[in-house]
């Protein structure tokens, strides 16, 4: 999810894909157009808080506690209530909560971790950080999320597998349901990946509030983004709640005296102060993007295919909004050239990173994560983004697509 200034870039570019979020090096191209509808407008939503933030921040620079002050504390009581678990512990990022949430469920050198390959490298790159082994299942086609069944299929292969971890990809969950009875027959943890679906729910669940533990990004892209890195997990285990706020302060529960060897991954109060600012609106802000997501979905044109519908019930709360197309690349490459933001979330399914060349995934060995790779184009979805801004990007889809028939 670019940084603005990384997001208004010219759409010819040229460079490597980058997780959402993470300015890229730019080459810029002689006359290229300039972005009119960006993936994301950071800079329109603050408009319409700025006065919020501004006096947030001006408070905790008036107090001088920067770290674990009294809005850590409040944020995680809030979050903790608008995700209805027990517990929230802030940390220094979604990847540090998920590494957090794996050594504080025991996961180590040995194990094997369930998950899918369809998602952002921290996922798994936690997983392989704690020493253990990610182990991969495909995706069901119809959620661009963790199959069940393919998952029951990798459990029956692998008998050292100690947690399950799916995601909730694009802001919608998982089907969770026959996953939490995969692991109850094994005994083992599930631990929610919800980096991109704060306020997704599930049957009437929210995200993070089913497994052993949720884990959330709070990457100023996200749909609750701070002002920089940042992350929180949820719990209703009040013995986990307690080792991970240990594991975060180097393992301690008591001032200079260390348990076990933790880390320093502490959410600072400025960002906890913003964050707060922003949970009052995260509601409304959903909304709209739900409502987009409709519209989209009223306006879009064949051949495209938008984001499933779940075969369950379930809240979509559109972190992005990712169509398939075929000949992707090409109509990406017309988007551009038009001033529209678009980006592949994810180019490179993870069994086929060079990294992971050891776990011994041959190209085919998942097909449908495979599939999504080449097929799957992020359009313009955040709460500021106008309904002419919809028409006209589907207006200029429907156009490539007449052009090409």
């Amino acid at each position: 999810m670019p940084h603005m200034r990384s997001q208004e870039r010219s759409p010819h570019c040229t460079r490597a894909p980058v997780r959402p979020g993470v300015p890229a090096i730019i080459v810029k191209v002689p006359g290229a157009t300039a972005v009119r509808i960006p993936l994301l407008d950071l800079r329109a939503q603050y408009e319409s808080i700025r006065a919020e933030v501004e006096d947030a921040v001006r408070r905790v620079f008036e107090s001088q506690q920067f770290i674990l002050g009294p809005d850590v504390a409040a944020l995680e009581q809030e979050v903790a209530a608008y995700c209805g678990v027990r517990h929230a512990v802030g940390c220094g990022s979604g990847t540090d909560a998920l590494l957090l949430a794996l050594r504080a469920l025991g996961i180590g050198p040995g194990d094997e971790v369930l998950t899918t390959p369809f998602t952002f490298f921290a996922t798994a790159g936690a997983i392989a950080n704690v020493g253990a082994r990610p182990v991969f299942a495909d995706i069901d086609p119809a959620t661009f999320n963790l199959d069940p069944e393919r998952a029951r299929a990798a459990m029956e292969r692998h008998p050292r597998i100690k947690a399950v971890l799916p995601v909730h990809l694009y802001g919608l969950c998982a089907d969770m349901d026959p996953l939490l009875d995969l692991a109850r027959q094994r005994g083992i943890p599930v631990i929610e990946d919800a980096a991109q679906a704060i306020g997704a729910e599930y049957r009437g669940r929210r995200a993070g509030s089913m497994g052993a533990a949720g884990c959330f990004s709070f990457f100023p892209t996200k749909n609750l983004g701070g002002a920089g890195e940042g992350g929180i997990l949820t719990t209703n285990d009040s013995a986990l709640a307690e080792r991970l706020r240990a594991l975060r302060v180097h393992g301690s529960r008591v001032r200079y005296f260390h348990d076990e060897v933790g880390t320093n991954s502490r959410l600072d109060t400025l960002q906890a102060a913003v964050l707060r600012v922003k949970l009052r609106h995260l509601e409304e802000w959903t909304r709209r993007r739900i409502r987009i997501a409709a519209l989209y979905r009223e306006r879009l044109p064949a051949p495209v295919v938008p984001p499933p519908l779940p075969p369950y019930p379930a809240r979509h709360v559109y972190h992005q909004f990712v169509i398939r197309a075929p000949e992707r690349d090409s109509l990406r490459s017309r988007l551009l050239a038009s001033g529209i933001g678009c980006e592949i979330y994810y180019p490179l399914p993870l069994h086929r990173q060079r990294c992971f060349a050891s776990l011994g995934y041959a190209e085919g060995a998942f097909p449908e994560s495979e599939r999504a790779a080449r097929e799957a184009l992020a359009l313009p979805v955040y709460p500021e983004l106008s309904e002419d801004a919809v028409m006209e990007i589907c207006n200029t889809i429907a156009r490539h697509f007449a052009s090409h028939s």
